[in-house]
């Protein structure tokens, strides 16, 4: 008798954790919201970010400036990182990460960003993203981060 692939079921399903953790990231992370980004969180260890590129956001005239880029692609690298980190229980901080940046983002341009958790350890764990225009759906920067665990417990939300 043949045995039949199980669908693969997103952690979060049917499990508060999902919630919890979406609303602690919007609640703390004024960052993201100042900046536009959403994160979703659709299993452990990925995570998806958006942003429409605004005026704001401008380092010249209808170009992005890179340290936006740089700031949706840390979002999303910790993104990954931290829903590992919280079905642990625990939180998470980066430590180092890298972007290379492919093609110009321009004004009104659509990104949407990707990360997946690639080494957990028990002290670090590893993230690669990959940013694109959601329009072209060409890749216009990638990344890898490197993040450390430690205990919620080290952590006051007040």
């Amino acid at each position: 008798m043949e045995k039949t692939k199980e669908e693969k079921k997103p952690f979060f399903t049917d499990n508060k954790n999902h919630d919890q953790l979406i609303e602690l990231y919007n609640q703390f992370n004024s960052f993201a919201k100042d900046n536009g980004m959403t994160l979703e969180i659709p299993e452990v260890g990925h995570a998806i970010s958006e942003m429409k590129i605004s005026e704001k956001h401008q380092s010249a005239p209808n170009h992005c400036h890179g340290g936006v880029i740089a700031g949706l692609m840390d979002a999303t690298l910790g993104g990954s990182a931290l829903s590992y980190a919280f079905a642990q229980g625990k939180l998470c901080a980066t430590v180092e990460f890298k972007i290379n940046y492919f093609l110009p983002v321009k004004l009104h341009d659509e990104l949407i960003a990707e990360a997946n958790l690639e080494h957990t350890g028990n002290r670090l764990v590893h993230t690669v993203c990959d940013i694109k225009n959601k329009k072209t759906g060409k890749i216009v920067a990638k990344g890898i981060g490197t993040f450390n665990l430690y205990p919620m417990n080290k952590q006051t939300f007040e």
